[in-house]
């Protein structure tokens, strides 16, 4: 009787082993027909029973299981070396994940943060971004172009855009207004490539963030801030405001004679 509590303890049914091990019976027979564990024991009436060395075998295989390495390697790794050397496999690979998991909470981190700071940002927020003139700007824009359609377009893009999105827009506003400003300062002429090209990154950024805004409508925008000092805050300097007019309407020519070139 004590030989047969000793048998029950230390060798365990199918069904034991996989309520103990969170593994199904499928499964278990799974790794039975492939050799991958093939129970040691049977009990008198031909059930299968798995010794103590048997389910070492099995807690090796669903650790490395959870680490999702296939069936094939983890038959390689356990046939490769001794329990140290599986154990101490096992914690790099663990290691590994946890380190994996790590950049991935970084990762998750990172896009929590930008999603909580890119808010839409108030009037308030604006004026502090682009200066006290943002809002007699935008009253004077609406006067002038409240019924074209660049202007919808524009209300609608902007209205989508974040804390981040004004931020870069503020950015690049500054690159080139600083670009402007050196080229000025430097005696560039209006017309050189250099002027031209600054012109058109600024007419490009308009087109990124705000509106079409053809070759055409570029020059209109050179005329203005050459004639209407209330714009002077968006140059380099007061007095490069003819500059800048000039080096819009030359890059309007370039653009267009280009385009007509390129039908031709």
């Amino acid at each position: 009787m004590t030989r047969r509590i000793a048998v029950v303890e230390d060798e365990l049914t199918v069904g034991r082993v996989a309520e103990l091990y969170g593994v199904t019976v499928r499964t278990l027979h799974h790794y039975d027909a492939i050799g991958l564990l093939r129970p040691s024991a049977r009990s008198s009436a031909g059930y299968r029973l798995y010794t103590p060395e048997d389910l070492s075998r099995l807690a090796e295989i669903v650790v490395y299981r959870r680490l999702e390495l296939p069936l094939e390697e983890i038959r390689g790794l356990l046939e490769s070396g001794d329990a140290r050397e599986h154990l101490l496999r096992q914690r790099d690979l663990v290691m590994a994940r946890v380190d994996e998991l790590h950049e991935l909470v970084t990762a998750i981190d990172n896009a929590l943060e930008k999603t909580m700071t890119d808010e839409q940002l108030s009037t308030q927020d604006m004026k502090e971004l682009f200066g006290d003139s943002f809002e007699e700007h935008q009253a004077e824009a609406e006067q002038r172009w409240g019924d074209t359609d660049a202007w919808k377009e524009s209300q609608r893009r902007t209205a989508a855009y974040t804390k981040a999105d004004w931020e870069q827009i503020k950015t690049e506003s500054d690159a080139m207004q600083a670009t402007f400003g050196r080229l000025y300062d430097a005696g560039t002429p209006a017309d050189h490539t250099d002027a031209m090209d600054a012109a058109e990154t600024h007419r490009q950024h308009i087109e990124r963030w705000f509106y079409q805004c053809p070759p055409a409508m570029h020059r209109g925008l050179g005329d203005l801030f050459g004639s209407d000092p209330r714009y002077n805050t968006m140059l380099p300097s007061p007095e490069s405001a003819e500059w800048v007019r000039a080096a819009f309407h030359a890059n309007a020519d370039r653009q267009e004679h280009s385009a007509t070139d390129s039908r031709d």
